[in-house]
């Protein structure tokens, strides 16, 4: 029996780059050497993480993100993923649950393209 309840995100002393899982279909690495900063905001209950790279713009909605966002500052974050609504009953209080991820292609030559993860 599986006990390890489901994550959406990880840590890796080792990790160059962080992968962003936007469905089974699609994922994308970006290297920590391209990443410029972090915005964490709260409002209310939710939290809104904002990773800025020198290629895209990364924001994520959920709960508890202070643990990925000092993961990042010390790139160590491996992965970062949305979980389904069955599983997120599933996470202990306090842990992050990531609810949506919209990644947004930063390019001034070109038009913006956007990619978004979980339910709204």
């Amino acid at each position: 029996m599986n006990t390890k309840s489901p994550e959406c995100w990880a840590s890796d002393p080792n990790a160059r780059a962080v992968k962003i899982e936007l469905s089974a279909e699609q994922s994308l690495l970006l290297p920590f050497d391209q990443f410029a900063f972090a915005e964490l905001k709260a409002e209310g209950k939710q939290q809104h993480l904002r990773l800025v790279f020198a290629t895209h713009e990364v924001l994520i909605r959920g709960n508890a993100l202070r643990r990925i966002e000092t993961a990042m500052q010390r790139s160590e974050l491996s992965l970062l993923t949305t979980l389904a609504g069955k599983q997120r009953s599933l996470i202990p209080d306090g842990q992050p649950v990531i609810l949506t991820i919209i990644v947004t292609t930063v390019n001034s030559h070109e038009e913006r393209g956007e990619s978004v993860s979980g339910a709204l």
